[in-house]
């Protein structure tokens, strides 16, 4: 393409949708050399790589090690604990990873959960009552999911923000900040915190052992030797991590899509009712503005895609929100539509072997949370015309989300 493809402009981070709908029309197999790598663009190719084995999903070490601009020190300090992270690994280390945590994250585990979280959800709106003005992130949409992995975890209530503190410094290097020239320093200073902690509670469980995720993966590293002590903390540490950003996320960016079409929320408080439209319309929510961005995948050899030639070892941006926009799946893409019937096509949990594993919670935490926040906020709006963005490429989420409200009788 002649004209420049700039991801990290102000009107790129605010809204990557007009230049990803460009690079699906004009130029699917994009170069990017502001990036270093290429980008993917439409649906059936995105699709495809996150299920074709030779676009590797081991892609920390090689980064941290050899691409970044950290010293040496930093970057092996990344690079040993997130290496270990199942997302960032190949069969068959992911698969025995995964395994050890995905029984905790079952359809019918997760269903457990109703009562907990809806309990979370009314003491949170609980404590918004009579507010006219509301951040909904910080109010609802963080402390929810949050509340939610910590206490699988068990994690004390008292301990989340530090840990959310430290959370969001590493998320500059994890999510591949563009704007954060020291964004390595940071995370890894955040990742040390995080390890120590996750020590101390690890001895705190060995003591007193609960019936907590945390508590499965300390049996699986003491008994049969499944785990490795570094893996066990690292898990620790993904966990957190991953379970509360795309969910805040989710709720957030869902609200705002709904405060921007009032006749779609309304057709989203029309379906709350039917279990099935109501999660038609999530998935729609996920589609048209979805937490996700893209995700990052190394060629582990030599690819030809489009007449376009994807060399060995090179780095690949998958982009889901080009892929959930694309026309040729979806009508209309432009448009929120919550009854749209092929919604649930919508990529943002990922796909293949390494489809989020917390998709079942986040969808769960989505279909209370959405119902209870139109039914008891009643009219809301938002409040600031200048929206500030995450510069994550990977992450697609606001800092805040300020909103008036005037609650339902």
């Amino acid at each position: 393409m002649d004209e420049a493809v700039d991801f990290r402009s102000a009107e790129a981070i605010a809204d990557p949708y007009p230049l990803l709908r460009r690079l699906q029309r004009d130029d699917p197999v994009h170069w990017n050399d502001g990036l270093g790598a290429w980008c993917l663009t439409r649906y059936a190719d995105v699709d495809r790589a996150f299920k074709d084995p030779r676009f590797s999903a081991d892609r920390v070490r090689p980064v941290a090690l050899s691409r970044s601009r950290a010293d040496p020190e930093t970057a092996r300090r990344l690079g040993d604990c997130l290496g270990l992270w199942m997302v960032f690994n190949d069969p068959p280390a992911h698969s025995r990873l995964r395994g050890l945590v995905s029984q905790a994250f079952t359809r019918r585990a997760i269903e457990a959960l109703r009562p907990r979280i809806a309990a979370i959800v009314d003491d949170l709106l609980t404590a918004m009552a009579g507010r006219g003005r509301i951040d909904l992130i910080a109010d609802f949409a963080y402390p929810l999911p949050a509340m939610v992995i910590g206490d699988m975890l068990g994690v004390p209530r008292v301990d989340i923000g530090a840990l959310k503190r430290w959370s969001d410094e590493l998320a500059t290097f994890v999510l591949a900040g563009r704007l954060s020239p020291d964004k390595y320093e940071r995370a890894a200073a955040s990742l040390a915190e995080m390890l120590d902690y996750f020590g101390r509670l690890v001895e705190a469980r060995r003591r007193k052992p609960g019936a907590e995720i945390i508590d499965r993966l300390i049996a699986a590293q003491r008994e049969d030797g499944r785990l490795s002590a570094p893996e066990l903390l690292a898990s620790c540490v993904l966990l957190l991590f991953a379970g509360h950003e795309t969910t805040t996320h989710f709720i957030a960016n869902g609200m705002r899509a709904l405060a921007l079409h009032p006749g779609e929320r309304g057709a989203l408080a029309g379906a709350a009712a039917d279990d099935a439209a109501l999660r038609q319309g999530l998935n729609e929510l996920l589609r048209w503005d979805g937490p996700s961005i893209a995700q990052l995948r190394i060629a582990g050899e030599a690819i030809e895609l489009h007449g376009r030639r994807i060399g060995a070892g090179e780095r690949v941006y998958l982009f889901i929100a080009g892929a959930n926009r694309d026309p040729e799946v979806f009508a209309d893409p432009e448009r929120l539509d919550i009854r749209r019937a092929n919604a649930s096509r919508q990529l943002a949990f990922g796909s293949g072997i390494h489809t989020c594993l917390g998709a079942h919670l986040a969808r769960l935490e989505g279909e209370i949370a959405f119902p209870t926040l139109l039914r008891r906020l009643g009219d809301f709006a938002l409040t600031e015309a200048a929206e500030e963005w995450s510069d994550s490429l990977v992450i697609r989420g606001l800092h805040r989300l300020p909103m008036t409200v005037r609650p339902s009788a």
